[in-house]
């Protein structure tokens, strides 16, 4: 009589490949993997990327079994001798590895069917563990292994995700699926503008510890992406009504908590709300950008749709072409500086005025790393946002990290200002 396992609920994933510890190639399976146990309730607690070293493999493996379910290793299934995650594998679960005859025959054919004879070193992947099970690679030589040491399980997959994600669906809807039972994972998420994560945190905190205690807790995470603050709840239930239910009340908690900053509760981008937004009430948009080079026409004509509500935009970089092109006054740059309130509004008002545009954005910056000074130091940006119907917004920011980091929250910030004109905020 077989006794029930039980379900599997946290996973890791090791990387195995020298190559990956390089400058030029990355791991990407993770992600995929990660999205995929996601699906099925499993959550990834942990990613690692290991050399191709017998010991180190079984170290971390070990240390894997000590912490998790199951336990997903990519890569490391080649013929070669530095292809050593099968022999990792058999130290730590202390069980010999057979070769299969039928995978040798199988392996004897591919190459046969391209007019070449095996090489020998190819027999090494048609060792399999010792009551393990064959997972079939269709895309290629090296076929995938499972096994089971208790509850826990181990999954062995090749490297090459053209070979590695068909064999993940596989067992996404087979053995996986028959081993995770009734509960699932469920996510709601939140992005706002406008604060640092500490100060998100600070408003956060007494909301979300709150709801570590419940019968079916939410995990609260914060993340600092570039321009905004992200805060992703996660739960874990066998009913999914009550589950969205519970996680829109949470979120809607912090989003009262964290006010208008909040822009997006649905993962979408800055630039796909305000499109939306410019959308829906028929509005146009240009701008004058100077310090972000078109960053803020880029963001917003990466959405689809976007032509229905772009108007078009100048990038002005020098002060002879914010003249020409955005009709700032000479005597105004000289007076206040290229770096300045009553430039930025002379740009956003001079563009529209050119466009025909709804709304338009000026912004003029010091991205750096060098232009600063003590008065206006590098990350000092004006922005300002005009509109046919509501007087002219204008503000001065001091922004941190370097010349990218600077262009892109500038080009965050113009958008959201254009976003709270549009709300009324």
């Amino acid at each position: 009589m077989s006794v029930a396992k039980a379900p599997l609920r946290r996973a890791e994933v090791i990387a195995v490949g020298s190559e990956l510890l390089g400058s030029t190639r990355i791991d990407t399976n993770s992600l995929f993997l990660a999205e995929r146990l996601a699906a099925l309730g499993i959550e990834l607690r942990s990613k690692t990327v290991v050399g191709d070293s017998r010991r180190e493999v079984a170290d971390h493996l070990r240390r894997a079994l000590e912490r998790v379910d199951l336990v997903i290793l990519t890569g490391g299934l080649g013929p070669t001798d530095d292809d050593v995650t099968r022999d990792a594998l058999a130290d730590v679960v202390d069980r010999p590895l057979i070769e299969y005859p039928d995978i040798v025959e199988r392996l004897v054919q591919r190459f046969a069917r391209r007019g070449l004879k095996m090489p020998e070193v190819n027999r090494r992947q048609a060792l399999v563990i010792e009551g393990g099970i064959v997972l079939d690679n269709p895309n290629g030589t090296a076929p995938g292994q499972m096994v089971e040491v208790g509850d826990r399980m181990i999954v062995l997959l090749p490297g090459p995700p053209r070979e590695m994600k068909p064999m993940m669906e596989a067992l996404v809807s087979g053995a996986l699926a028959a081993r995770v039972g009734a509960e699932r994972l469920f996510r709601a998420t939140l992005f706002t503008v406008g604060r640092g994560e500490s100060h998100v945190e600070e408003l956060a905190q007494p909301i979300y510890s709150q709801w570590l205690t419940r019968a079916e807790p939410i995990e609260t995470t914060i993340l600092a992406a570039p321009g905004q603050i992200e805060l992703h709840l996660v739960m874990r239930s066998a009913n999914e009504t009550q589950a969205r239910a519970t996680l829109v009340d949470a979120r809607d908690e912090l989003v009262a908590a964290l006010g208008p900053g909040v822009f997006s509760i649905d993962g979408r981008s800055m630039e796909e709300i305000v499109g939306q937004l410019l959308a829906d009430r028929h509005l146009t948009i240009s701008a004058a950008e100077s310090c972000t080079g078109g960053l803020l026409m880029s963001r917003l004509t990466d959405v689809p749709g976007s032509s229905a509500y772009v108007a078009g935009g100048v990038v002005c970089y020098s002060n002879q072409l914010k003249t020409d092109l955005a009709g700032v006054p000479e005597e105004l740059i000289a007076a206040h500086g290229a770096v300045s309130e009553p430039v930025a509004f002379a740009l956003a008002e001079g563009v529209r005025a050119r466009t025909g545009s709804s709304i338009s954005v000026g912004i003029t910056g010091i991205a750096g790393p060098t232009g600063g000074t003590p008065e206006k130091p590098v990350g000092t940006v004006a922005i300002a946002v005009a509109s046919q119907t509501a007087p002219t917004r204008v503000s001065t920011l001091w922004l941190y990290g370097n010349r990218g980091q600077v262009k892109f929250q500038a080009a965050q910030m113009g958008l959201d200002m254009v976003r709270r004109l549009l709300l009324g905020v």
